[in-house]
């Protein structure tokens, strides 16, 4: 890059490589920070995470030539979600008059996709450390270690679960279905369609009891596919393991500052939050990778539709960004926090009283659309 980068990029994932892309389509010199590793010794184990992406966050990776191809973004036809005493809520992608609710995207192919993009984009500079801009963006993830030194106060909530997460074989075509079930304990399984509409591929997101979760770590594979055709109601019948399992605490965080400026003398530029390092909340809703796009969205737009005499780095700006997706970060994190809440007490009456909601809920017309489409990321 000949000339000195406007922004830096701190954090090549997902949301640091778009919001990379975001800014070179509008000519910002971007440099993206991809620190260079050393060749571990011991084999890494394959990602097996996969994401729930809506509308809105594959029209934005579609217009960044960033979105995978059809055999690793599965569309959701339709959403099955049981409670614990017979509450159901099912929503349809048909009912909706939309191609699909959401598309289960496979990590490392999203990631591949992105990294290919950036590659063939000469306004972006691929940097091993940081480097003074006029702005820096922190994208590293919810440990970020930059927000940390700005001191930046990272208000986290952490609940005694942890997520598992692999990929399994089911018995029966999932035939398009994204199912979840919340059970009495406050667990919630979730078996995700990969492979296609008629693919019987699913990836597994299983929110149990952090005491629990070494537990059906240690089981065998064959005890562990019991474990889970028994959460999940035999729906899809025999599951067969196809992946090692990984495992993650939960969590939902806020940082008090998502923008300002660097102390330091050698900066004095400005710096803002997003993605993960920003917010984190509980996958139960699958929105966390959408929240981060939707974050570099919105800075990227802000940027772009600047005066032409105000800097990247302008402090009014910024603070834009910041109202308006601090309003929308909060309510989902309210909305999954009280889902999450609803379902971890078994005292009666609250196990019948909630599952009678639900089942209300799933007979509501206009609520129901409206949070249909909310999740889709049209309103």
């Amino acid at each position: 890059m000949a000339l000195s980068p406007e922004v830096c990029i701190r954090g090549a994932g997902i949301v640091g490589r778009t919001l990379a892309l975001l800014l070179a389509r509008e000519r910002v010199r971007v440099a993206l920070v991809v620190p260079e590793v050393s060749p571990s010794p011991e084999p890494v184990a394959p990602d097996v995470r996969a994401y729930a992406l809506n509308a809105a966050s594959k029209g934005l990776l579609e217009s960044l030539r960033g979105w995978p191809d059809s055999a690793h973004a599965t569309p959701v036809q339709e959403m099955r979600v049981h409670g614990d005493e017979g509450g159901h809520v099912s929503f349809s992608a048909s009912v909706q008059k939309v191609d699909a609710l959401a598309w289960i995207v496979d990590v490392p192919a999203l990631e591949r996709q992105l990294a290919d993009a950036v590659r063939f984009q000469p306004l972006i500079d691929v940097v091993p450390a940081p480097v003074n801009a006029a702005l820096t963006v922190v994208c590293e993830g919810k440990a970020s270690a930059t927000r940390d030194a700005l001191g930046v106060s990272y208000q986290v909530t952490r609940y005694p679960q942890h997520a598992i997460a692999a990929r399994l074989h089911a018995e029966k075509p999932h035939l398009g279905t994204a199912r979840q079930w919340f059970n009495a304990r406050g667990e919630v399984l979730a078996l995700l369609p990969l492979g296609g509409a008629s693919g019987h591929e699913v990836a597994l997101v299983w929110s149990v009891d952090q005491l629990r979760a070494p537990t059906l770590l240690a089981l065998g594979a064959d005890e562990f596919n019991a474990a889970v055709r028994e959460a999940s109601h035999d729906a899809l019948g025999a599951l067969t393991l196809r992946s090692e399992r990984a495992a993650w605490p939960l969590q939902r965080a806020i940082a008090d500052r998502w923008t300002g400026r660097f102390a330091d003398e050698a900066g004095g530029k400005a710096w803002a939050l997003a993605g993960d390092a920003a917010h984190t909340l509980h996958p139960l809703a699958g929105q966390g990778l959408n929240l981060g796009l939707a974050d570099a969205a919105a800075l990227a737009g802000v940027l772009k539709d600047r005066d032409y005499w105000r800097s990247v780095g302008d402090a009014r700006l910024l603070r834009r960004y910041e109202r308006a997706r601090r309003a929308d970060v909060l309510a989902m994190s309210f909305a999954t926090d009280g889902l999450q809440q609803l379902f971890a007490h078994a005292t009666d009456p609250l196990p019948a009283l909630r599952n009678l909601g639900m089942r209300g809920f799933d007979r509501t017309g206009i609520v129901k659309q409206f949070v249909a489409r909310r999740a889709m990321g049209f309103v």
